[in-house]
């Protein structure tokens, strides 16, 4: 039965309001019982449900019911398949209907501004246009089946050390190109039910009472219709906050934050529509979500955790594959040394508030051996231990031993479960020392060796890489990476993921090195727009492996780039098609993600060399091929006006191109584009460069008969000097011969003219 929301919403006293306005425990809002208003369940998410019945610890596992742990999202956002994240939606969803849970608490789409950060492995990507494509997916999937999500964290929660208080001190151009673009995509688009704001302050203003963030820009601009609740923890001033636009405090200050909502209304401090603007929110998620509790359902294990596999599976980036080393061949008389204890203990999630207590797990080395056949012989050494204190030396040579006697060498390797975890961040990207150690000593004793990493995000590659023929990220693969990894080995599964990240040659060459993570509560945002590939790109540094990188089995070529315009800047229906075709090469059924980015090599403001606005995964056959295809709209080749206070497209040339990664694309096109100018009214302070490039202004100086003359008598260097001087200092100098009043004159001629 749906809720009367505006007969609830009357007949609620003052007090009910406020308590409404804040949760009842860690996961339930609050009831009216007298009335019929019943409190829903939230749980953490993103990549599985940690619903807890009993105790509500919020950062542990505790006593979490069973369910499915899927790859993180660090994890998903390499499979740049918006169709998997949209399944592995609605498997959460089918989860969060058997436990009666009603919102799931995610996804996450805060950039990857730098490696470090500890919550990196819930976060999807340092491109804001890849994050909130599949993040939108993500979400479409979940709400389809009546369970809302929560977008989170509202906004600029880019680190883990002293989150609960850092000002993220960011520029306007910075948040809008950057760190914002996710959540708008998935705001407008995909439409989720709740956000969730972030911890930090953005500015010096603390996320939940931010009034610009919450409600000028998410609802006013965005339209935002839906419930904006706090992370848990974040409310420092209810009061501040209901103003702001925060609608749900979690966990409630019971006692506390209702009396203080009541008091300011009562005192006339709080306009008492503001409080029901937010209640009537809250009744709306409680009436939005009635429908799924009232068809409370059960769920397949086995089928999610066969999804899961194949989620893992499609994540996993062969980064190097020298000599074609895999696949393997199940069939055939081999002997394989697996090496690692994660092979036999994986770590397959990260810690924190998104641990998920999993219905099963597989096993890389039983996995591996369940599908070899009957001439391969898999043996298996520790090679190091997972805890510090081991005897590390003794488990190398074991290893050093055993591998000079295989064929091929499988090393699982990776970061132990301490080394990366919501609260704190990383002091480095290095595996661990007796990982790199026991590597180089085994490529002593073998030449053929697979590394297969098991890490949240970016690790070092550059010290060690050397040692190893192949390599495999597999990252935080789920509860199922175990069978996906053997899938993959013994060619059942074909690699497809692409890096979300770019992999540094060094720590030291990430853009954010320098600001990261700030001190004394405050964090500068100094790199701007270049984060991720964007500043490695525009520094002209080498990397390890680029953004958007990853080898196949089989190998693609992409052809035939055609692009059209149509529309125009100025109408705002600018549209660009581009299309290309894609050829699968090699001997092997595969998907290649194609990639398209735009630069615009001749703007008047610094922009990335290249940026991501498209890409198309497609499947072929050997020897097919299929075309890809792109629409761009206006915002593709626009950049954020500090000036204007809004995006602005110049007019001129812009390069399409396509390709496998940021850095290998093969097919290049160049359009132009016709926009009127977005240069402001000349005046005074305007510089002579300025008056030059405008042509009514040029042309009022050239006519000049003091002026025009000396204008074509300056030589470059002096041309150069002075061309950046305000035009009000050159007449306060006298130069040209032209005072104050004559420019005064000549600015309210322009004016006139224009006002025609």
């Amino acid at each position: 039965m749906a809720l009367d929301v505006d007969s609830v919403l009357a007949d609620l006293t003052l007090e009910e309001k406020a308590a409404l306005s804040i949760g009842s425990d860690m996961w339930h809002t609050a009831a009216v019982e007298r009335l019929g208003l019943e409190s829903i369940m939230v749980s953490d998410g993103p990549h599985g449900l940690r619903a807890q019945f009993e105790h509500g610890d919020h950062v542990g596992i505790g006593d979490s019911v069973p369910a499915t742990c899927f790859p993180t999202a660090s994890a998903l956002a390499s499979s740049w398949n918006p169709e998997l994240l949209y399944e592995v939606g609605q498997a959460l969803a089918r989860e969060c209907l058997h436990w009666g849970v009603s919102v799931l608490l995610g996804p996450g789409v805060n950039m990857k501004r730098s490696p470090l950060c500890g919550r990196n492995f819930e976060y999807f990507s340092e491109d804001p246009y890849q994050a909130g494509v599949l993040a939108g997916a993500m979400v479409r999937g979940v709400q389809s089946l009546g369970i809302g999500t929560s977008l989170k964290h509202f906004a600029v929660n880019n680190q883990e050390t002293d989150r609960m208080r850092v000002s993220a001190e960011v520029d306007e151009r910075t948040l809008r190109e950057i760190y914002l673009p996710a959540f708008e995509r998935v705001v407008t688009e995909a439409k989720p039910w709740t956000v969730m704001c972030s911890y930090n302050k953005i500015n010096n203003v603390y996320a939940s009472q931010d009034h610009w963030l919450l409600t000028e820009l998410l609802r006013q601009e965005w339209g935002f219709d839906g419930l904006v609740v706090s992370d848990w923890g974040a409310v420092h001033d209810r009061v501040a906050a209901l103003r702001a636009g925060l609608d749900l405090e979690m966990p409630p200050k019971i006692g506390y934050s209702d009396t203080a909502v009541v008091e300011a209304v009562r005192s006339g401090e709080l306009d008492e529509s503001v409080l029901e603007d937010t209640v009537r929110r809250l009744l709306d998620l409680v009436d939005r979500t009635r429908p799924a509790r009232e068809d409370q359902q059960g769920f397949d294990a086995d089928e999610h955790h066969r999804l899961a596999r194949r989620a893992a599976a499609e994540s996993a980036v062969l980064l190097k594959n020298d000599d074609q080393l895999l696949p393997l061949a199940a069939d055939s008389k081999i002997n394989i040394l697996v090496v690692g204890e994660f092979a036999w203990q994986p770590r397959f999630q990260g810690a924190g508030s998104s641990q998920v207590n999993p219905t099963r797990i597989d096993l890389p080395l039983e996995e591996l051996r369940t599908l070899a056949g009957p001439e391969v012989v898999i043996n298996f050494v520790p090679g190091y231990g997972l805890e510090d204190g081991g005897d590390d030396a003794t488990l190398q040579d074991e290893a050093i031993a055993a591998a000079a006697e295989a064929d091929v060498v499988l090393a699982f390797l990776g970061l132990p479960a301490a080394a990366e975890s919501e609260g704190f961040d990383r002091t480095d990207i290095d595996l661990p020392a007796s990982q790199r150690d026991l590597l180089a000593a085994l490529a002593g004793a073998n030449s053929r060796i697979a590394v297969l990493l098991a890490n949240g995000a970016a690790v070092s590659v550059s010290d060690w890489q050397q040692h190893a023929t192949a390599i495999l990220e597999c990252w935080l693969g789920g509860q199922a990476a175990g069978g996906a990894v053997a899938d993959l080995i013994f060619g059942r599964a074909n690699p497809s993921g692409k890096l979300a990240e770019t992999i540094p040659d060094r720590l030291q060459d990430n853009p954010s090195y320098l600001n990261f993570p700030g001190g004394q509560g405050i964090v500068r945002y100094g790199e701007g727009v270049f984060i991720g590939y964007r500043g490695y790109d525009k520094a002209e540094l080498e990397v390890a492996y680029p953004f958007g990188h990853g080898l196949s089995y089989t190998s693609f070529a992409v052809s035939d780039l055609d692009v059209t315009v149509g529309g125009s800047v100025a109408d705002g229906d600018l549209e660009v098609v581009a299309r290309a075709t894609v050829r699968n090469t090699g001997d092997r059924d595969g998907a290649e993600v194609v990639q398209l980015y735009v630069a615009d090599p001749a703007s008047t403001v610094p922009r990335p060399m290249r940026e991501l606005k498209g890409f198309a995964k497609i499947n072929l056959a050997p020897g097919e091929s299929g075309e890809v295809e792109f629409r761009l709209e206006q915002r593709a080749f626009a950049f954020w006006s500090e000036r204007l206070h809004r995006w602005a497209v110049e007019a001129g040339d812009f390069e399409i191109a396509v390709g496998s990664s940021s850095r290998e694309l093969t097919q290049k096109q160049t359009i132009t584009l016709d926009a009127p100018s977005i240069d402001g009214p000349l005046g005074s302070e305007s510089t002579l460069d300025e008056w030059l490039s405008d042509a009514r202004g040029r042309g009022l100086l050239e006519a000049d008969p003091k002026v025009g003359p000396i204008l074509q008598q300056l030589d470059g260097p002096m041309r150069q000097m002075i061309g950046q001087m305000p035009m009000s200092t050159l007449a306060g100098f006298g130069m040209f011969g032209v005072g104050l009043a004559d420019l005064d004159r000549a600015v309210a001629q322009l004016s006139a003219e224009s006002a025609r």
